[in-house]
């Protein structure tokens, strides 16, 4: 198992490392993470979601991406308010529960799931979530040492080195775990290392002398780029490209931004769009709230005066409900109510509390390309006769277009490269490949943290 002293800290990149490491060696590999929370998720060929993450680690592990491997996720919608996703389906009945009050229903589903995983395959690399050192949630933990105690798993501590107080975070996670947990820890991580690694020296020796933990890697900072898990990963992710991707407050499935690479920024002011050559609307998990942030901060206007003045627009799933004629939530989805959409696309939406899951194959019409998605929605959409269907899937329209204004209800279309150099001409970038595929990255990882630890000793942690 794989934890860590705080969120974002690496777990989920080491996680898919190990993944592909013990799948190279011929084991049958499963990852698990009993509990995520992020907006950022997949659909599974049944038509589940799940976290993002597992799904990156299942290609890691090269084995199809299963519900069971991530039987809780949980989908903010709002500050005080989440969807509660029980193996790939939404519970509205637990989401409405307090969160200490989950655990009763949670925890058969999580130990369930894990014993399953552990019956079919040779090895579970399992993820934390945050850290374990949070004491006041220790009653209600379904994901950290909780879990390490049900299959007695040996623990991989790590913490992000880059932002400093590595061996207190590593000391004080260790004094705050319970006598049976500290047990189960094997080693301690230094993940994301820029510099000479003859320099920590005599930190790993001290700690150790204190703890009886070995240090077993010290991981330089990796720049091949995975897919992100939250939107922990929009902090600091501005930069110089000419693709401006609207940072909505609850913005969702960001990671499938991460082909267009230094071609895109995140935007959150109207003067960040004004020079930008082509703007994307995401998804968001709240609709509403969002298109009443992009009225408030005057980016709805900006998007309106640019799209008039012949920017390619671009709205994705919930993008592709913002920028329709209206927005109506009659069953209360996301609290109720109906707000007018930004009227560059012809299309009204209703929000259902029954939500699409599919993946799906789509047929675009512009290029001729016939892609794989996925779709993650609630909302019905009908279009008007001043807009044109441009993508169609298995039932009918999936996608359309008015002049320079394009959305689509599909996810995951930017791993096309018919689709993104599609965006990149419009947008008057040289299209082109942006990079390695996601085995080949992961393949790289793999390779580069293999050199970079203990590796005898962390493979003799699965023998044993």
């Amino acid at each position: 198992m794989v934890q860590g002293c705080t969120s974002h800290a690496g777990k989920s990149y080491l996680t898919a490392a190990l993944c592909r490491l013990l799948a190279d060696e011929g084991l049958r590999v499963a990852p698990f993470k009993a509990q995520n929370m992020s907006n950022n998720a997949g659909v599974t060929a049944d038509g589940r979601e799940l976290g993002r993450a597992q799904i990156v680690q299942a290609a890691a592990a090269r084995v199809a991406p299963q519900a069971r491997m991530n039987p809780v996720l949980i989908k903010p919608e709002a500050d005080t308010r989440s969807q509660v996703v029980v193996l790939g389906e939404a519970d509205l009945a637990l989401s409405q529960l307090p969160w200490r009050e989950r655990r009763a229903q949670l925890w058969p589903v999580v130990r369930d799931s894990l014993h399953s995983l552990l019956a079919d395959y040779d090895v579970v690399v399992i993820e934390g979530a945050g850290s374990p050192a949070e004491i006041n949630l220790r009653d209600g933990d379904i994901v950290n040492m909780a879990v390490a105690l049900e299959v007695d798993a040996p623990v991989l501590l790590c913490c992000d080195i880059d932002r400093g107080g590595a061996f207190a975070h590593l000391l004080g996670t260790w004094h705050c775990l319970a006598e049976a947990e500290r047990r189960l820890l094997a080693g301690f991580l230094l993940n994301r290392f820029r510099g000479d690694a003859s320099l920590l020296a005599p930190g790993p020796a001290w700690l150790e002398e204190r703890t009886g933990v070995p240090t077993l890697g010290v991981i330089p900072w990796l720049d091949i780029p995975l897919p992100e898990e939250d939107g922990v990963a929009l902090q600091g992710a501005d930069g110089e490209g000419r693709i401006a991707i609207v940072a909505l407050p609850r913005i969702a499935n960001l990671d499938e931004f991460a082909p267009l690479g230094a071609h895109a920024r995140y935007v959150r002011s109207p003067a960040e769009i004004e020079d930008a050559a082509a703007i994307v609307i995401p998804g968001t998990k709240s609709t509403l709230a969002d298109l009443e942030w992009l009225r408030s901060t005057g980016i709805a206007g900006a998007i309106t005066r640019r799209a008039a003045a012949g920017v390619p627009v671009l709205g994705i799933c919930g993008g592709l409900q913002i920028l329709g004629r209206s927005v109506r939530d009659p069953h209360g989805v996301e609290g109720g109510g109906e707000a007018d959409g930004l009227g560059l696309l012809d299309l009204v939406t209703e929000l259902q509390a029954g939500k699409t899951t599919r993946l799906v194959q789509v047929a675009d019409s512009e290029t001729g390309a016939h892609m794989d998605g996925y779709e993650i929605h609630h909302g019905a959409t009908i279009a008007g006769a001043a807009t044109t269907p441009v993508l169609s899937g298995p039932e009918g329209p999936l996608g359309w277009r008015t002049g320079n204004v394009r959305a689509s209800y599909a996810h995951g279309l930017l791993e096309h490269a018919s689709y993104r150099d599609a965006l990149f001409v419009r947008a008057g970038i040289q299209p082109g490949t942006t990079g390695e595929s996601l085995d080949a990255r992961l393949s790289a990882i793999a390779a580069r943290v293999r050199e970079a630890v203990d590796w005898p000793r962390i493979r003799a942690l699965v023998a044993q």
